[in-house]
């Protein structure tokens, strides 16, 4: 593939793009093309061929790749850290803003705990950094993911019933619209912007870089604890007891899996206590290791960057997954959680506890919906890659007969080809003030590799 595969991109326009930009224009017959081009997560049948990546040095370079996107009618993706289920990170023929360079991770005010982020830093380094300084911010689950998608579609992690999402610390953004021009997103400024971009992901424009106040977290207490083949139903009753009476410091998830090369099946809780209080951990950690059945548990001090984990897709196989909250855990809900898992065989399914510091943002106080669920359901189906396609519509179907106990679906863990519906993501109220933001901030829709949210 060459430029002379995009008729648009006339070589002229190209020379006159790389002297425009402090950063680098890599094309298809660049040596540097295939690791420029190169996302994570292509065992989602994820194509990547763009007619050229835009490696960004700083905002202006975003603002010039942005108006040439625009003037040349090129589809245009924002690529962090790479890590998008849906493929939103790359393109056919289109034009990738690449800011994996806009990386820094500076503390700018170390009494109020002020921490600036590039959005192509990548959650393992900001917490490695943060926690020389005895700080943190909630994350997700994965060390390469990057701060930029992530913090834009919410960020679920270990920290969220003690901190809440990763966007919940964040006090102001950096961003280029769709006209080029850059500002300042924070209450007090653009606030409909700010209020939009917590949750409305990448729909504005391209966030360059991040403000938080990070939180004072010396240390943390996790590992799993690793359960015999007992009843899952029983097991997941039990759990959620436990949960619901547990101090906002303990986070977990329960998880129950099939057997995978050097990792033991069963039922396992993943548990983080934030904090290095190591009595109120055990305190806490009690209940849940009085659990029926209990094997082994590796639960130990630590420090916070330890707990994410590096991701290792499985490669040769089709996967089908689905995700959503559940405002309450009832024992009904339960019930049709362990048939669905037994009929499916090989799946994971994994519950997360929310609550805390989740629920207690008031629901219009940012463009994430569904902050009264007790769990955020996630069940992943393995089939070979020539399954036919009644095995992935049997998952389908399988995952429908729990779904009237369900509401919304969060973007995080979601792999939809085109994306999700909005009206999946957001109640009515939110989705309507998204659409008005859309339309202001972006009336053409050039930002519609995402889960979109159109202007009309």
């Amino acid at each position: 593939m060459t430029t002379t595969d995009f008729p648009s991109l006339h070589p002229d326009a190209v020379a006159d793009l790389r002297q425009s930009v402090t950063g680098t224009v890599v094309l298809p017959e660049d040596p540097e093309y295939e690791s420029a081009s190169a996302v994570y997560g292509t065992i989602y049948g994820q194509v990547s061929a763009p007619a050229l990546v835009v490696q960004v040095a700083d905002a202006d370079d975003v603002g010039v790749a942005i108006a040439f996107a625009r003037s040349h009618d090129l589809v245009l993706s924002v690529r962090s850290g790479g890590h998008s289920g849906s493929g939103f990170s790359t393109n056919v023929g289109g034009l990738v803003i690449d800011v994996r360079r806009l990386n820094e991770i500076e503390i700018v005010d170390r009494k109020r705990h002020l921490v600036r982020i590039g959005a192509g830093a990548v959650w393992g380094d900001v917490a490695t950094t943060l926690g020389a300084a005895g700080l943190a911010l909630s994350s997700g689950d994965t060390a390469t993911v990057g701060v930029g998608g992530l913090t834009l579609g919410g960020g679920i992690g270990w920290l969220v019933r003690k901190y809440g999402l990763a966007f919940d610390s964040l006090l102001e953004a950096t961003v280029v619209t769709a006209g080029s021009e850059r500002l300042r997103a924070s209450a007090d400024e653009n606030a409909d912007l700010f209020w939009a971009l917590r949750g409305g992901g990448g729909n504005f424009g391209v966030v360059t870089d991040l403000t938080f106040g990070a939180h004072v977290l010396p240390g943390i207490v996790a590992g799993t604890l690793q359960f015999g083949d007992g009843d899952l139903a029983t097991l997941l009753t039990c759990w959620r007891d436990v949960m619901r009476a547990a101090p906002e410091e303990l986070n977990t998830t329960f998880l129950a899996m099939p057997d995978f090369p050097e990792m033991p099946g069963g039922v396992q809780v993943l548990a983080c206590y934030g904090g290095n209080d190591e009595a109120a951990a055990t305190a806490a950690l009690a209940p849940l290791r009085a659990l029926p059945g209990l094997r082994s548990d590796d639960i130990t001090l630590k420090a916070y960057a330890d707990i994410l984990e590096e991701a290792h897709p499985p490669e040769g196989i089709t996967i089908v997954g689905h995700n959503a909250f559940a405002r309450v855990l009832d024992d009904e809900l339960i019930a049709s959680l362990a048939s669905m898992y037994r009929q499916l065989g090989g799946s994971v399914l994994m519950i997360r506890s929310l609550t805390g510091a989740f629920s207690r943002i008031p629901k219009d106080a940012t463009a994430f919906g569904y902050r009264d669920s007790e769990v955020l359901l996630i069940s992943v189906a393995f089939l070979p890659t020539d399954a036919p396609v009644e095995a992935a519509e049997r998952v389908h179907q399988l995952w429908a007969t729990v779904e009237p106990h369900l509401q919304g679906t969060y973007t995080g863990f979601s792999n939809a080809p085109d994306g999700e519906d909005p009206a999946l993501l957001y109640p009515p109220d939110i989705l309507a003030k998204l659409v008005e933001v859309k339309r202001r901030f972006d009336p053409e829709n050039l930002f519609s590799r995402n889960h979109n949210i159109r202007p009309s």
